[in-house]
């Protein structure tokens, strides 16, 4: 089995922590988004993969390397593709034609997931949605009385559903879905101006194909600093005995660590309260200090700092006491120099 990962979009929602780093590649609790995605795919589908397909932007060639990285560890091929314009989910995909063979599994590298992941070999493929409120923001599918998707309808403007697609589906044969969306580009279908997988989706759907419905336990969001906040917190939780212990090579003095908390490599906590659902990334270093349900990345020095649901990026100083902030890489925020 393989599995595609587009992941070439801007990220402008987490800015400005994209702004140095593609989304796909922020850490949550000490890993990369797009590193836990495959991971947790390859945890549940009981599969081998054999190659992952990450399709991205113009992001560089440590960045490719990552990830290259990420599929090793995997026991699974890397192949990297760029989308110069951003056209679209299908076009997305499209990048990616030459890896489009047999069984796949499409995910998009801006959420996380705990699922019943249950590849169901019976139907022509699996979509995994979530009941939402706003489902206006989303592709959504209907359902008949079978627990079959009848319908795939993108962004819906009057209500027909309120089951969204959260970006992770199963294909037994990616041939067959290539031919959908080479179909719509080549004839130039696009909805909002983009060729959208959900044309695709529901073409396949009107030429026969029966797509199942995956469930979705919990669907985690890190499309801005909040969600991604709370996306740390929910990774810490379900994973904490996996956080339990930390690095002997960080130095925690005259302080109390409330689990779950992720302390990274060379990390040094003096004289501070930590915790909980904080993650502390490699050589930061936390000086007198309290700090709650935050996403601390790495090489970054906090002193003075009583912060809670902020995102401080790698890097960074920050010297205050604002309650909650968003600081991006290399950034500097002073309010305690005397200068001020």
């Amino acid at each position: 089995m393989k599995i595609i990962v587009p992941m070439a979009g801007r990220g402008s929602r987490l800015r400005p922590h994209t702004l140095t780093v593609p989304k796909p590649l922020i850490p949550i609790a000490g890993k990369p988004i797009v590193q836990r995605l495959v991971e947790d795919i390859a945890k549940v589908a009981h599969e081998n993969i054999d190659e992952i397909a990450f399709i991205i932007g113009d992001f560089g060639a440590e960045v490719e390397e990552s990830l290259i990285q990420i599929a090793e560890k995997l026991g699974a091929k890397a192949s990297i593709y760029t989308q110069d314009e951003p056209l679209g989910t299908a076009h997305a995909i499209k990048c990616a034609e030459k890896s489009m063979q047999g069984d796949v599994v499409i995910a998009f590298a801006d959420t996380l997931f705990r699922a019943d992941f249950e590849l169901d070999k019976n139907s022509d493929g699996v979509i995994w949605v979530k009941k939402v409120e706003n489902p206006s923001a989303f592709g959504v599918v209907k359902l008949d009385d079978y627990g079959f998707i009848t319908d795939f309808v993108e962004k819906p403007k009057e209500f027909v559903s309120d089951l969204a697609i959260i970006g992770i589906y199963y294909f037994k044969s990616a041939e067959k879905l290539m031919e959908q969306i080479n179909y719509i580009i080549e004839n130039n279908i696009k909805e909002g101006s983009e060729y959208q997988l959900t044309t695709a989706l529901e073409n396949l759907r009107r030429n026969g194909a029966k797509f199942s419905l995956g469930k979705v336990n919990d669907w985690m969001d890190c499309g801005n600093k909040n969600a991604t906040v709370e996306t740390n917190g929910k990774i810490l939780e379900y994973e904490k005995d996996e956080f339990a212990k930390y690095p002997q090579s960080s130095e925690i003095q005259n302080s109390l660590i409330i689990p779950p908390c992720f302390i990274g490599e060379n990390v040094m906590i003096l004289n501070s309260k930590i915790g909980p659902y904080v993650s502390l990334g490699n050589g930061t270093k936390i000086i007198n200090s309290n700090i709650d349900n935050s996403l601390i990345q790495e090489k970054t020095v906090i002193d003075h700092g009583n912060l809670s649901n902020s995102m401080i990026g790698s890097s960074a100083h920050y010297y205050g006491v604002a309650r909650e902030i968003s600081l991006g890489d290399f950034s500097v925020l002073d309010f305690l120099s005397k200068d001020d």
